[in-house]
């Protein structure tokens, strides 16, 4: 599994690192600096528009079918999201952030489960204390996807000191979504 991961690392490393590379296009900044909308009306010459699918493993090919359709409006894009377990419309907004990487983000969407950054919690000596003291942090709405040349790229669990799950239909780390 481990081997699984650090091989997809790379591969997202590469294809971020070669998408990088192409010509920069008209941005427009919002919110006063890290993340950039970028322009609706520019002639791009890939389209992020389509439907993107989730191709089986080698090992399980049933255990993460999902899909998402991302449909061009006046006002910018819509999306569709279809997984074994529910099936979502709402508004999808393509961001960049500072180094130029196009993020789409399905906006509506509450994470599954989400306890927090535990690397802020104060050490506590007693469980009856931290219960008392803890509030549960609130879920995040909205999912974000990485986007390269026709290819979704979502993060969908974190990590011992971040711990949280997506969509927990899907068993997968990274949920790679190809362009059909």
């Amino acid at each position: 599994m481990m081997n699984y991961i650090a091989k997809l690392t790379v591969i997202l490393v590469a294809i971020l690192l070669i998408s990088s590379c192409k010509k920069s296009e008209a941005v427009v900044e919002k919110n006063n600096s890290e993340t950039r909308t970028l322009n609706k009306t520019s002639a791009d010459s890939e389209s992020i528009e389509g439907l993107y699918e989730t191709q089986a493993e080698p090992d399980n090919s049933n255990e993460c079918v999902m899909s998402i359709e991302i449909i061009k409006e006046k006002k910018g894009y819509s999306y569709f999201l279809k997984t074994k377990l529910r099936q979502l419309k709402g508004i999808a907004n393509l961001t960049a952030n500072e180094s130029g990487e196009k993020i789409l983000v399905l906006e509506g969407i509450e994470w599954d489960e989400y306890e927090g950054d535990i690397s802020r919690e104060e050490d506590n000596d007693s469980i009856a204390d931290s219960e008392s003291n803890s509030q549960q942090p609130d879920i995040p709405v909205g999912i974000g996807a990485s986007y390269t040349k026709d290819t979704l790229t979502i993060q969908n669990y974190g990590n011992a000191m971040n711990s949280y799950t997506k969509l927990s239909e899907c068993g997968r780390k990274y949920i790679q979504l190809i362009k059909k």
